[in-house]
């Protein structure tokens, strides 16, 4: 990391039911007795979903949100301000622009992490240095070494991370995982769809234009390359470029990988290949394909992901989703609903969505809010919050997040390489591929310094 700012190092808290008060949470169906409160907790990156998760957790347990930090003068003075209007202290946070001031100044058990994936590792990582449990968003990392090393991280200084890969905590994903996977209903299990036909890849041309007053561009980009400037990066403007990120593989595929390894009980998968690239939206700046298979492969079983910025979805229904086949059935899932189809004669079982508006009336006047998903990370920060008092692993925890993470990269890369990869954990390699193992770390632009030593 950067040397001129020397962070001070808190104890990590050797028992977060010892320092703090316990107390029921909101009163509502998902709270449960004797879950900690008062939990100190900062947020690096104020933009829509850093504040989202923040307001998720703030709904589930009374927090006292210390500090935010963002680069941007605008995202972080609203954010100072719906702070004050949710949390029940009415404080206004510490805002700061330089998330390592942030972390030097206050003592925290909490850092929701939702900057742009270019950032999370090094954050990530100071973060549980400076004495934090973690709400990560995902990709974990933008290289397979980052993710190693937040792992290695957490392992060693016995910090929980939570990844917002919340379709763990998804109700009607749960039912099926209960009622349909672990009941047998499927049979046998050997081939896995899984797909995104969004069209979410900006590909715009925007001019070059000088960087607002309100805006910190060199510490937005921080370890990334610096492009020139063409434009606010927010709005996902900054998630059509591979220099912040892993593509729509490393944005959406992470989701639907994790859920199925979820579903299924998968870790590594043996072999990883993909084809694709930029063959029909090449008008644009953007540098992230925008057709994309790739095949994670397990025993008896492919995991095939497909992805195309244009066009028609294969099945309008479920436009970003997964289809499980086993031998007696099919399972089809999204973050919309899911639905199983029996082979031959039996009974098709669908189960939608839940919202609870009612019981969270204020995610309806929330702007951008995904009410699909509010339930689901609300349950995610509950378990974070079961996780550090009952010390448990959390339902999404980082090994498995960065399993789902690197496997996407892998694909990337196999992608690049027009070859298939098999990637050793324990070794940390490509095996037999010393030039896909060399991009597992990617350079970071100085004075930043990579995490991973090894």
């Amino acid at each position: 990391m950067m040397t001129e700012l020397n962070l001070n190092r808190k104890k990590f808290i050797q028992s977060v039911g010892a320092v703090l008060t316990l107390s029921a949470l909101h009163s509502s169906g998902l709270a449960f007795a004797g879950a900690p409160t008062n939990l100190r907790v900062g947020l690096i990156g104020a933009g829509w979903y850093g504040k989202s998760d923040l307001f998720r957790l703030i709904q589930v347990s009374d927090v006292n949100v210390l500090a935010v930090c963002d680069v941007d003068k605008n995202h972080l003075e609203e954010a100072g301000r719906l702070i004050s209007e949710r949390q029940v202290s009415g404080k206004v946070p510490k805002l700061y622009n330089d998330y390592r001031k942030m972390l030097a100044a206050h003592t925290f058990d909490i850092v929701i992490i939702g900057t742009p994936d270019h950032w999370h590792a090094r954050q990530a990582i100071d973060a549980m240095e400076a004495g934090a449990h973690l709400y990560l968003q995902k990709p974990v990392s933008v290289d397979v070494l980052e993710g190693e090393t937040i792992l290695a991280t957490a392992r060693r200084l016995n910090r929980k991370v939570q990844v917002g890969t919340q379709r763990r905590s998804t109700p009607h994903l749960i039912d099926a995982k209960e009622n349909i996977i672990d009941k047998g209903l499927l049979g046998k299990i050997s081939h896995v769809d899984m797909c995104c036909y969004y069209h979410m890849r900006k590909n715009g041309n925007p001019p070059l234009q000088p960087v607002p007053d309100f805006l910190d561009y060199e510490m937005w980009t921080g370890p990334a390359p610096l492009r020139p400037y063409d434009g606010l990066p927010h709005g996902s403007w900054w998630r059509t470029f591979m220099e912040y990120g892993n593509g729509i593989t490393g944005d959406m595929c992470v989701h639907m990988l994790d859920t199925v390894r979820w579903l299924l009980k998968l870790g590594w998968p043996k072999q990883v290949s993909a084809t694709g690239g930029i063959y029909v939206q090449k008008e644009g700046k953007s540098n992230i394909a925008d057709t994309q298979t790739a095949v994670f492969e397990y025993d008896e079983l492919n995991c095939i992901w497909q992805h195309r910025t244009w066009g028609t979805p294969a099945d309008p229904e479920y436009p970003w989703a997964f289809v499980i086949y086993g031998d007696k059935g099919t399972l089809k899932g999204s973050t919309m609903k899911y639905e199983f189809i029996p082979t031959g004669e039996g009974e098709r079982i669908v189960k939608d969505v839940i919202y609870e508006k009612e019981e969270y009336p204020e995610d309806l006047k929330e702007p951008r809010i995904e009410l699909n998903a509010a339930p689901a990370t609300r349950r995610h920060m509950q378990d974070l919050i079961s996780a550090i008092k009952n010390k448990h692993l959390p339902v999404a925890d980082i090994e498995e997040g960065h399993i789902s993470t690197a496997s996407c990269i892998l694909a990337n890369i196999s992608m690049e390489l027009k070859r298939p990869l098999r990637y050793d954990p324990k070794l940390r390699v490509c095996v037999d591929d010393p030039e896909a193992t060399s991009r597992l770390r990617r350079p970071y632009r100085q004075p930043w310094e990579h995490p991973f030593i090894g």
